[in-house]
């Protein structure tokens, strides 16, 4: 004889407040509320919303119950912890579901997954969650969106593309746990404004060299400069974020792989921490600036790099041996001055690129 399949039973999608007790307690009997109120010593406004689950069931109430009704308070007790079990069961339920939503729609799980930011397995919709949730430090949906999608970030993004949120958030995030593990003496913005010509010398520098000294001179006044690829979708090829009152952290993804979009972000990024206060998140695309702030992040990073007394002389150098002199002449990669004139319309795009540095983002990150 087959053994019958046995299938626990479906969990309620409603539950019953213990107000239906009473309520049936006044039918068998015969008794309004008004009468129960009146021999419980409560307002017939308090009964009624017990009889609604509007107000829990109080252990005072159900002392009081147990005389009127000869039920036990530890059943009324029990009925009441019953009901808010079920209450909160309920709510989580609806929670995971949106929670759910939100990591399918929005979040590159598999690019985390990939990444090593989020554990392979387990992978259920519930585990995603609390890893998801654990992974922004979060503890709600709500503060998420309130942290890293909030009208205090501001975006400089290439409108030719679709930019997706969900991406950059966890992008960011990912740059924000690797810059706490970056031991960073506290801010000194004296310090790193001296350090600036140091920095721009590092630019002619082999990228094994470059990045390591970079990475200790910002370190030496409170910046966190890190790495992290970009996630598809975020279209960022750098950002600027303060993790404390004296920690700044400069995230780099190397997006165009190339020396000069990588010094130039990198100086852009140092002008916002020096000059833009620690209130914003600055994330940088491919757009053209229309921010008075970007605008201003960018000529820095220009006249940094190329010197406005120098950069003059751009439209002479008509060969790229002009160009190698050049650079060799103010101290900068030769690949930036080529950048430089390639963006100005001084060279075609496809002119020079022999004398930009490739840049190795496993090499360095």
């Amino acid at each position: 004889m087959a053994t019958p399949e046995v299938h626990p039973a479906a969990e309620p999608d409603y539950v019953v407040p213990p107000g239906e007790a009473i309520r049936e307690f006044l039918d068998d009997l015969g008794m309004t509320q008004r009468q129960l109120a009146a021999r419980l010593g409560l307002t017939p406004k308090h009964v009624n919303q017990l009889v609604q689950g509007l107000v829990p069931l109080s252990p005072d109430v159900a002392a009081r119950l147990e005389l009127v009704t000869g039920m036990p308070a530890r059943m009324w007790n029990r009925l009441e912890a019953d009901y808010q079990t079920e209450v909160t069961r309920l709510r989580r339920r609806d929670d995971l579901a949106e929670l759910a939503a939100w990591i399918r729609d929005e979040i590159p799980v598999k690019e985390l997954v990939k990444r090593g930011a989020l554990p392979a397995d387990p992978k259920d919709p519930g585990s995603r969650v609390q890893q998801v949730l654990r992974f922004f430090g979060v503890a709600h949906l709500e503060t998420y969106r309130e942290l890293y999608e909030s009208n205090a970030v501001s975006f400089r993004q290439s409108k030719a593309f679709e930019v997706k949120p969900g991406a950059v958030a966890s992008w960011i995030r990912m740059g924000e746990l690797k810059a706490q593990d970056v031991r960073c003496e506290p801010y000194n913005k004296a310090g790193i404004e001296a350090d600036l010509p140091r920095l721009r010398l590092l630019t002619v520098q082999p990228q094994e060299v470059f990045f390591r000294l970079t990475r200790d001179i910002c370190a030496a006044h409170g910046i966190a400069v890190v790495v992290v690829p970009e996630i598809a979708g975020t279209r960022s090829c750098g950002a600027t974020k303060w993790l404390s009152q004296s920690k700044a952290m400069v995230m780099l993804s190397g997006r165009y792989k190339k020396n000069d979009q990588l010094w130039f972000t990198f100086f852009h990024e140092l002008c916002h921490v020096i000059k833009h206060g620690k209130d914003h998140v600055w994330i940088e695309g491919g757009s053209e600036p229309d921010h008075p702030r970007e605008r201003e992040a960018d000529e820095f990073a220009r006249d940094l790099l190329i010197p406005p007394e120098d950069a003059a002389r751009l439209p002479s150098l008509r060969t790229l041996t002009a160009i190698e002199r050049f650079a060799e002449e103010i101290n900068v990669a030769p690949g930036i001055v080529v950048g430089r004139m390639q963006r100005e319309g001084l060279l075609g795009y496809k002119i020079g690129n022999r004398l930009k540095q490739d840049i190795d983002l496993a090499a360095v990150g």
